[in-house]
């Protein structure tokens, strides 16, 4: 997408950002990065953020999970979980977190998988502040949501744009844009020069 097509879209977006509700799914966000080969930073995140839904914190909504280590009585936090959960805050997100399970698995060499979805949460922040956007913005390939987002089109008459990166949107998002669920697919790709966090810190 070329930058006049980003601006016009931000620009757009920009008229309606105290009614616009943007979900980071920052575990999902996470997981671009191999892919995009740089780091999306969450300053940087927040700046993009900022142009097309301010006013209302809680319309900025960052999940991500507790770490705590995989005993279930320890009660600190690790410094990686806390440090991007405060970062978070610090940027002006409205923190959702939950803590994460180590799930035992002997086919990994950790023996254990780390868990921490939050399709329920967001299904349900989504639906219980129904009253309070008119258009969602959601940082998320996962295909899972087509299903949700095509609820909330059809119940409520929200407009949807989804945020991911090239190879990691799910059949299901596109199959919501082809039913004129979601409006738009944006690609992490194509904001590199506002995303990439080692761009603005050398």
């Amino acid at each position: 997408m070329k930058r006049e097509e980003i601006d016009e879209i931000l620009e757009d977006l920009n008229k309606t950002k105290d009614k616009n509700i943007v979900i980071v799914d920052f575990g999902n966000v996470q997981k671009w990065e191999e892919s995009l080969g740089w780091k999306i930073g969450i300053k940087e995140l927040a700046n993009l953020i900022k142009h097309f839904a301010y006013g209302k914190r809680f319309l900025r909504r960052f999940y991500y999970g507790s770490d705590y280590g995989k005993s279930d009585k320890s009660e600190i936090v690790s410094m990686w979980s806390a440090m991007v959960l405060n970062k978070a805050r610090m940027n002006n997100f409205e923190v959702v977190t939950k803590r994460v399970k180590y799930i035992p698995d002997p086919d990994y060499k950790t023996g254990y998988v780390k868990k921490c979805n939050f399709d329920i949460e967001i299904a349900i922040d989504l639906i219980r502040e129904n009253n309070n956007y008119d258009k969602i913005i959601l940082f998320s390939g996962d295909g899972d949501f087509g299903y949700l987002l095509e609820y909330l089109k059809e119940k409520y008459n929200k407009d949807s744009i989804i945020f991911g990166a090239r190879g990691h949107i799910g059949k299901e998002l596109y199959d919501a844009k082809s039913k004129g669920v979601i409006s738009h697919i944006l690609y992490a790709e194509d904001f590199e020069y506002r995303l990439d966090m080692s761009r603005f810190r050398k």
